[in-house]
């Protein structure tokens, strides 16, 4: 038994190594759930899933774990790392389909769609002084283009590729997670960064807030052609005031924070998590800001490619929110 065991412990520290998770976490609560940077909103996806657990059933132990983002959570899921993660629309949409970044995998039949959560513009912060104000100059600059495994670098590769880009057209092309970014802007080790994330963010706060950094305008045709041809995509801005010196709103284009599983997760815990959820939704919409605006209408709808979840299709059937 303490062999099997062994052998175990060595291949979920394997696939964790392997994906930046932590197997402590993992191997450690009822209920794990792969979000992103501890900065991120993502994150806090997860702590407020979990707190809703725990508060409908006292004594489960449920983990937010932060991970590299949305494509290693995939990809997580897939190989039984994990059971319940947050990840981008369009990479929802693609692991299903065994399309951008997942073509050597091949589709994936075990994805399950949960619900979905807050709009994430793809976000664009420069150094005021580097007088950058719209996506396409930072050709020739200093750019955090996003820790591979991450949504935002798999965007800023999509929209690079529209432009027909690739990493030798900046200046410099760092590869920093979301929470070191925000320092190397304040100390002029890059001119931007790129982040898809929900509004308001801490990491975006802290650029602003410490070394008077913008948001920058992200349009064009390619962004028209992107937002055309992928049903994932929609034109998105950054309401004005949400950040120090932001007095217009910011246009750019994004997607849909979704929750998924895999066929993994047994059909009652699915259940208990989604009703834990929707039953203490007046909470769960205070817990963030960019999580105000949640209706039950759009969530189980917007931005979901892979099939509910049967514990989730079973609970929305009860509420009849879903009669078919």
């Amino acid at each position: 038994m303490k062999r099997t065991v062994g052998r175990l412990s060595v291949g979920v520290a394997l696939i964790c190594a392997a994906l930046g998770l932590t197997p402590q976490l993992v191997l450690g609560a009822e209920l794990q759930i792969g979000t992103g940077s501890r900065v991120g909103v993502y994150f806090q996806v997860g702590r407020a899933i979990c707190r809703s657990l725990e508060r409908a059933e006292p004594g489960f132990s449920c983990e937010s774990l932060s991970t590299p983002g949305s494509l290693a959570n995939l990809r997580a899921l897939r190989s039984g790392a994990l059971r319940v993660a947050v990840a981008q629309s369009d990479w929802h949409f693609h692991a299903l389909r065994g399309g951008r970044n997942f073509e050597a995998a091949g589709p994936d039949p075990s994805l399950r769609s949960l619900f979905s959560v807050h709009s994430e513009p793809f976000t664009v912060v420069a150094r005021r002084e580097a007088g950058i104000s719209r996506f396409q100059q930072l050709k020739g600059r200093r750019v955090n283009i996003g820790n591979p495994g991450s949504g935002q670098r798999g965007t800023m590769e999509v929209l690079m590729q529209a432009l027909g880009w690739t990493k030798d057209d900046f200046l410099l092309a760092n590869e920093l997670p979301a929470d070191q970014q925000s320092l190397a802007l304040c100390h002029d080790r890059i001119d931007a960064m790129v982040y898809t994330v929900g509004h308001p963010n801490a990491s975006v706060a802290k650029a602003a807030g410490l070394c008077d950094a913008v948001l920058v305008t992200v349009d064009g045709p390619e962004v028209d052609r992107l937002v055309a041809e992928n049903p994932f995509y929609a034109y998105a801005e950054v309401p004005s005031g949400v950040y120090p010196g932001m007095d217009e709103p910011v246009r750019s284009f994004g997607v849909k924070a979704t929750v998924v599983a895999s066929t993994g997760l047994d059909e009652d815990t699915a259940y208990r998590l989604v009703r834990a959820v929707f039953e203490r939704l007046d909470e769960f919409r205070d817990l963030h800001p960019a999580f105000g605006a949640l209706t039950p209408e759009r969530m189980i709808s917007d931005g979901l490619s892979a099939p509910l979840h049967p514990g989730a299709l079973r609970y929305y059937r009860e509420k009849g929110w879903i009669t078919n």
